[in-house]
């Protein structure tokens, strides 16, 4: 009988796969800026540029790397170019961070993760205590 708790690892690797691609082009200040902006609404590069101020040759760059990683989509009208976010489990994740980092009174800092505490180092683990 199989354990209703088992799964399969090949799907669980590529899945894991997938979400590392597309933490690494969340991963730089520029590409998550610009990716906020996109999740708001479709712009030209014109309006990146001035909203952000990042200059037309890092902006190329950047949304280049946006494009094959698949996180944006681009479209045409005469000599512009908008771009869109492609693909919803970004917007998705951007809602997240929106949500945990940008929203006044937000999700506080520790969100109910328990962190360790940092150890008194006379009274850490092998000390010799007095008690």
């Amino acid at each position: 009988m199989v354990d209703a708790r088992t799964f399969d690892l090949d799907s669980l690797r590529a899945a894991a796969g997938e979400a590392c691609a597309m933490l690494r082009g969340l991963a730089h200040g520029d590409r998550l800026l610009l990716l906020c902006q996109l999740s708001r609404e479709e712009l030209s590069v014109s309006e990146i540029e001035a909203r952000l101020g990042i200059r037309q040759p890092s902006l190329s760059q950047q949304l280049g790397v946006l494009r094959r990683d698949g996180l944006v989509a681009s479209r045409r009208d005469g000599r512009r170019i908008y771009y869109r976010i492609a693909d919803p489990r970004a917007l998705a994740i951007l809602q997240l961070l929106y949500s945990l980092y940008c929203v006044p009174g937000g999700a506080p800092r520790d969100a109910g993760i328990p962190h360790p505490q940092p150890q008194d180092p006379d009274k850490g683990p092998g000390a010799i205590h007095d008690d």
